[in-house]
């Protein structure tokens, strides 16, 4: 049974998948796991000009009740990228897609429902 913080988890997860698909995302993967590394969200956005494809997205999704302490963002430290990376990294590797456009997102999530504040930061950290 999950504890309250993977249902939390799950929770923040599904919104922010929900509001990455009303800008135009696909989802194609929830919490892809590679040894002790895991992205929460990975996704396509499609390319205005079709002929280019668009690009895959690795998302992180931080979720916390209020930012007094610190931005949700603030979470993903220097351990927590190198995780994506390499998370991202296995992900490519096994689905033969090196080389493909990709980049490192984070949706931050702040609030309790009704009252969530949304934000998505493209582009948060560079590999």
């Amino acid at each position: 049974m999950p504890s309250d913080k993977q249902k939390k988890g799950f929770a923040g997860e599904s919104i922010a998948s929900s509001h990455l698909e009303e800008k135009g995302y696909v989802i194609l993967e929830k919490n892809y796991r590679f040894l002790k590394a895991e992205v929460d969200l990975i996704a396509f956005l499609p390319a205005s000009d079709y002929s280019r494809g668009g690009d895959l997205v690795f998302v992180e999704v931080k979720w916390r009740r209020d930012s007094a302490f610190a931005a949700p963002e603030a979470a993903v430290n220097r351990k927590k990228r190198r995780l994506l990376i390499q998370a991202a990294e296995a992900f490519l590797h096994e689905r033969k897609l090196e080389g493909t456009p990709c980049r490192f997102d984070v949706v931050s999530i702040v609030g309790e429902p009704p009252g969530l504040e949304i934000e998505h930061l493209e582009s948060a950290f560079i590999a």
